[in-house]
């Protein structure tokens, strides 16, 4: 064993390489000196990292939670979805206790696991990537949620499918052995499916994507280090020169558990085709086609899906499906007054920032999940709703002394006339705020230019009318009308910087002509000095010639 220093390995190569290696965008990657810990994985291990790790582990170690006690947490936020809740619940479960074991007993992990991979089915803002994320917030293990729609077949054109599974490793802080028993959510995964004439060649759209994320799901070994990231190849390479500990530079994906959702809305269409060509006399369904197309996903087999554009291999990975209904406007209503998540909360905090508060009525509600329900787009349209409701709340209402406002259903079917209602309302208490902008600007003025601006109140009464008048604010008025004043004043303030200056409503309609006379009635002011002609040369001074 050799007790020479590590040699640059960079020293090997060509000296144009190394300037570009130590000067590019590879500087970090292949700064000379020995490998810290973690390299190959795009960490540093720290001792926050280790401490972090076995805070992860014994999580799982001590997980006890029971499918119902989860299915209780998902409730707090997501509205309906039953069946839904129910099978992520057992699967995460499921999934917790099979990582504990393989903690307990390494010898479990090279055994056969069948891995309960789920496909969610469901309309559009039902709340499907929403569980998702309320999970999140419950699993210790690594967490990862990705669109579909950004994967490509090569992974040049496009995200390469086996980065998945290395974001897995950077959300274990690089602990590669975590990161084997993480879970991966794809969402949008009906938007890879192929094209029922089999046409298209898009390289992101169908098959190639497919068949390279069965692999992952079923199981392969991936490398840490992609084909496409350089400085990952040339980091490996430089590793192998520099020598020291073998690291683990693959992840097995066999324990990975597997969660993709999709809309799925033509298959909607043709499964309820199907249902009801099979309910004929007394089999037919009471409830007929009052039902949302969107609710016979739940019938969805396996040939409808494969028929909508999924590989049947692909389908087979994901033995698990469950579907979520569509959300009915009382739904709507009960995700606005008692979800934790309800986006109720987040405008109240919107208008919190400016220190306004409203209150809305129960009949408001109720309006407002009906329109939402009539936008087609699951909760996604309360917000929709909300923000034309309250849009120009917004805009307006930072700006006045109003600091509460009620909104009810007339408001929500016209909120621009329920808004000059209360703007005329409290047209009194606007002006003093105008007022108090002006004062504001004086002050804002004299502290970057040292001047002391008067405001008369003729000039503030002129200000608060041109504001009113133009829609424009206080400060934008006076911005406008004063940025070149400080460049006059100060010839004005040469002998006496502390002067103070009067401003009435004629400096207030023409600024320029205001200080034009200023300036010139400074210098016909300033006192003439006198000068003595010089006398004429004696000639006593005159030189000899």
């Amino acid at each position: 064993m050799s007790d020479k220093t590590p040699q640059d390995p960079l020293d090997q190569l060509p000296k144009q390489f190394k300037d570009l290696l130590r000067s590019g965008p590879f500087a970090n990657a292949f700064a000379a000196g020995p490998t810290p810990a973690g390299a190959g994985t795009g960490e540093t291990k720290t001792d926050s990292d280790d401490e972090a790790h076995q805070v992860v582990l014994e999580m799982i170690r001590n997980f006890n939670l029971r499918p119902r006690e989860i299915r209780d947490h998902l409730d707090r936020f997501v509205i309906q979805q039953r069946e839904a809740k129910k099978v992520l619940s057992v699967a995460i479960c499921d999934h917790y206790n099979h990582v504990r074991r393989c903690l307990e007993d390494p010898e479990l992990r090279e055994q056969d696991y069948a891995k309960q991979n789920i496909l969610l089915l469901g309309p559009t803002g039902v709340g499907k990537t929403y569980l998702m994320r309320c999970i999140a917030r419950l699993i210790g293990v690594p967490f990862v949620r990705a669109d579909a729609t950004k994967f490509s077949e090569t992974g040049y054109m496009g995200g390469d499918v086996e980065d998945l599974v290395r974001d897995l490793v950077k959300a274990a802080n690089g602990d590669v052995e975590l990161a084997q028993y993480g879970i991966i959510y794809i969402d949008e995964i009906d938007k890879i499916a192929q094209s029922a004439n089999g046409a298209g060649g898009r390289d992101v759209s169908g098959r190639g994507v497919q068949i390279n994320l069965l692999k992952l799901m079923e199981e392969t070994d991936v490398a840490l280090a992609s084909q496409t990231d350089i400085a990952a190849q040339m980091q490996a390479m430089m590793d192998l020169q520099r020598g020291g500990k073998t690291r683990k530079r693959t992840v097995n994906t066999r324990h990975i558990l597997f969660i993709v959702s999709g809309a799925f809305d033509r298959l909607a269409t043709t499964v309820k085709k199907r249902v009801q060509s099979a309910s004929i006399g007394f089999a037919a369904n009471p409830e007929g086609d009052d039902r949302p197309d969107s609710d016979y996903l739940q019938h969805a087999q396996s040939r409808d899906i494969i028929d909508y554009g999924m590989e049947p291999e692909f389908v087979g990975r994901l033995p698990v499906r469950v579907a979520c209904q569509s959300l009915t406007a009382d739904d709507l209503q009960e995700i606005l007054t008692t979800s934790e998540g309800s986006i109720l909360q987040q405008y109240r905090a919107d208008f919190a920032g400016y220190k306004i508060d409203f209150d809305i009525s129960p009949a408001a509600v109720t309006e407002v999940a009906k329109r939402a329900q009539q936008e087609n787009t699951g909760a996604r349209g309360l917000m929709t709703v909300l923000e034309q409701t309250f849009r120009n709340f917004k805009f307006e209402l930072p700006s006045t002394s109003i600091r509460s406002f009620k909104i009810d259903a007339d408001t929500v079917g016209d909120p621009d006339r329920a808004l000059r209602a209360l703007l005329a309302a409290n047209a009194s208490d606007q002006r003093e705020v105008l007022r108090a902008e002006v004062q504001a600007f004086a002050a804002r003025f004299h502290e970057s230019h040292g001047f002391k601006l008067d405001f008369a109140e003729d000039a503030i009464t002129a200000l608060i009318e041109l504001s009113l008048e133009r829609d424009k604010t206080i400060r934008a008025l006076c911005e406008e009308r004063f940025h070149d004043f400080h460049h006059g004043l100060t010839l004005l303030a040469k002998d006496d910087p502390a002067a103070s200056f009067a401003i009435d409503a004629q400096v207030v309609a023409d600024p320029e002509q205001a200080l034009s006379c200023w300036v010139v009635e400074r210098f016909r002011a300033a006192p003439v000095a006198k000068t003595t002609a010089p006398e004429e040369p004696t000639e006593s001074d005159e030189k000899p010639s």
